[in-house]
């Protein structure tokens, strides 16, 4: 069940995905040439960040083609965590055209050069129109997927960034003073960090294994080491595969005369109701006066015999 839908799931991604990138590599086209023509940095900031946007896109698409294909060999997880990497590439893309952004930014604020306000405005308000189409897109897949949240975060910050971008250019025109363009550069740097920091922290959690932010781990063991039969619980691990696939491994002990299988069944329905934990491993044991000399994670016994 979960792994159809996952399936599912990685095929409306790579829908979405593609529409994406078709919007998005038009705008940059023309962003590009406005930018030169305009003599604009922020236009030619937002352009740099699109790159990045069309580049993350190809890369997200083909860590969500990767993602569907089968567990084999060595791979006994598949290649779902292809798109943690991806999000990860991402967000170290992201920081990279932000110390860019900065660097001219700064140039441009100690000499700036003149700008056409009028074009910088006009090529930002239909920035704002094709990000918000494509942000609509992006934003319930984004839910699901950590690897189209990293797309989303590109889209969502150039739609920001746009809207700085369009009132920029109208302060120029209206003022004739240049240093707005620079200062809305650094107000897009500033949006570009913040969404490089939330996907590179997402992304490292995974890595690392940490459980799913929604899960916390002692109270998944103090829950199970109340149920009926169950003594002690230790080896409890809980962690994220991928994107929507959180899992759940556990040494779990019960009283002398329990149905191991029946306990087993019991703790899945409960992890699966109560956390939404579909993929767990549970080995289910029979107390005795003997315990492991060496335990990994920390052990959950019953306060009280039953």
């Amino acid at each position: 069940m979960h792994a159809h839908s996952h399936t599912e799931r990685l095929a409306g991604d790579r829908r979405v995905l593609a529409v994406a990138a078709v919007l998005i590599a038009g705008l940059m086209a023309g962003e590009i040439a406005a930018g030169v023509v305009a003599g604009s940095l922020a236009l030619l900031a937002d352009a740099g960040h699109l790159l990045t946007d069309v580049g993350a896109i190809a890369f997200a698409l083909v860590a969500a083609a990767m993602a569907g294909r089968p567990p084999r060999g060595r791979f006994t997880f598949g290649f779902s965590r292809l798109e943690i990497l991806a999000a990860q590439a991402n967000g170290i893309a992201l920081l990279l055209v932000g110390v860019w952004i900065v660097y001219a930014a700064v140039r441009r604020l100690v000499a700036p050069p003149d700008v056409r306000g009028g074009v910088v405005l006009v090529v930002a308000l239909a920035g704002v129109a094709v990000n918000l189409v494509a942000t609509g897109l992006l934003a319930r897949a984004s839910r699901e997927s950590l690897n189209v949240r990293g797309v989303f975060l590109h889209v969502a910050t150039d739609l920001a960034a746009f809207a700085g971008t369009a009132v920029a250019g109208a302060l120029v025109l209206a003022t004739g003073w240049d240093r707005f363009d620079p200062i809305a550069g650094l107000v897009v740097a500033a949006l570009v960090f913040r969404s490089a920091v939330v996907l590179l922290r997402e992304s490292t959690r995974i890595f690392m294994e940490g459980s799913p932010g929604d899960i916390d781990p002692e109270a998944v063991g103090r829950i199970v080491v109340t149920q009926p039969d169950v003594v002690e619980v230790h080896d409890l691990h809980v962690w994220t595969v991928t994107s929507g696939f959180p899992a759940l491994a556990a040494h779990v002990l019960v009283e002398p005369g329990a149905d191991c299988h029946g306990v087993r069944r019991r703790l899945e329905a409960l992890l699966s109701e109560r956390f939404g934990l579909t993929h767990t491993t549970l080995q289910v044991d029979h107390a005795s006066g003997s315990r492991q000399a060496v335990e990994l994670g920390e052990p959950y016994r019953r306060e009280t015999p039953v």
